[in-house]
């Protein structure tokens, strides 16, 4: 039987091939082989088989079962981090700025390869090419509106008029924030990969446009009070609307679930000082990850306010003791938190998976960038 590779890159174990297929890095350049299987563990299939389910029982992992368990972990450490966003800070320096999408890249590159599903490890694929490309386009189109904001003083045709080009300014902004969040999104889970199979993202933007535009003013003219609705709806278009490869993901919780418990947490934050709303943070996230489904597996999860309130916390007296330097050890320390607190469980069929590619284009990650709307964990 052919023996297993370790990656020297990246440690993951895998059968013999020339490339990791999580980081990509070469298997010749220092990877170590593993001993094969025990010939009599081959020449039964039956003892090898009852091995199986023995240590599938013990760790309480059953992958055909109704009550299988799927955790994620992350490998990734503040040390290594703070290694390539220091490269990264000395190339962009050096580089007059240039360097900053490459360097993004090898952030996410970094994040994705150590975290951990079922054994495999995820990818990006993404290229500092692509993200400066879209930042130019973004550019282009951001330029633009901020050029129409500074007209409003010299428009022709008295108050009426100037009030007329600032609203259409302000319109077209809440127009770009949704069209950057769907290009972002879009653009991410093309890049984004685990076992060779690409992620993606289907939804339209008009769509997501009318939902974006009409959530705001709901929660303008209610004083905020539409705002967990507004929240859940936006969260459920971008749930609903991805994929990996060929199945698609689900997302089937309600608004107004939430609307109590955010009332109480606005009322209580208040002679609280605010320490209350971790506690309605961690219900939310709980909330929205438990009602995400994929097929008949879901999402459960465990994070609470009191342990958000202790992250944030720690990451804030890090950040102040090493005056900011400690930044990589926040993200790894987020990271680490949100994946040990979330577990996928049933049955997870993968057999009827097909890769189905989708083109997208960085041109919305690059205004969403430039209008600081950055949410993924590799943001550099």
């Amino acid at each position: 039987m052919t023996g297993s590779m370790r990656c020297a890159k990246c440690g993951l174990t895998q059968l013999a091939r020339s490339a990791c297929k999580a980081c990509g890095t070469p298997m010749a350049a220092g990877a170590s082989i593993l001993p094969s299987e025990p010939r009599s563990m081959v020449a039964n299939p039956i003892k090898r088989e009852e091995a199986s389910k023995s240590e599938a029982t013990e760790t309480g992992v059953n992958a055909g079962g109704t009550g299988s368990l799927h955790p994620l972990s992350f490998h990734g450490t503040g040390g290594a981090l703070f290694s390539i966003r220091t490269i990264n800070m000395f190339l962009t320096l050096i580089t007059l700025g240039f360097y900053h999408f490459w360097g993004k890249v090898r952030v996410r590159k970094y994040l994705w390869g150590q975290t951990e599903f079922n054994g495999d490890r995820f990818a990006y694929h993404g290229t500092g090419k692509e993200l400066f490309i879209g930042f130019l386009k973004s550019a282009v189109v951001f330029g633009l509106l901020y050029t129409l904001f500074q007209a409003v003083p010299f428009v022709p045709g008295g108050l009426t008029a100037k009030i007329g080009v600032l609203l259409l300014a302000y319109g077209l902004l809440l127009t770009f924030i949704p069209l950057a969040m769907v290009g972002a999104r879009r653009y991410r889970l093309s890049r984004t990969s685990w076992r060779g199979i690409r992620f993606s993202f289907r939804g339209e933007v008009s769509g997501f446009i009318k939902l974006f535009v009409g959530g705001t003013l709901l929660s303008l003219v209610t004083l905020g009070l539409y705002y967990p609705i507004f929240m859940v709806n936006r969260y459920g278009f971008m749930v609903s609307h991805s994929y990996f490869g060929s199945k698609k993901w689900n997302f089937n919780g309600r608004g107004r679930d939430l609307w109590g418990s955010f009332l109480v947490a606005v009322l209580l934050s208040i002679f609280t000082l605010g320490l209350y709303w971790f506690w309605f943070l961690g219900k939310k996230q709980r909330y929205l990850w438990e009602h995400t489904t994929f097929g008949p597996t879901r999402f459960r999860a465990s994070m609470t306010g009191g342990g958000l309130l202790l992250l944030n916390l720690g990451n804030m007296f890090l950040l102040l003791i090493t005056l900011g330097l400690a930044w990589p050890w926040v993200v790894i320390r987020n990271i680490r938190y949100t994946l040990s607190h979330l577990t996928l469980e049933g049955p997870l069929d993968l057999a009827l998976v097909q890769q189905e590619s989708q083109s997208a284009s960085a041109t919305g990650e690059g205004l969403g960038g430039l209008l600081n709307l950055d949410s993924d964990f590799g943001a550099a």
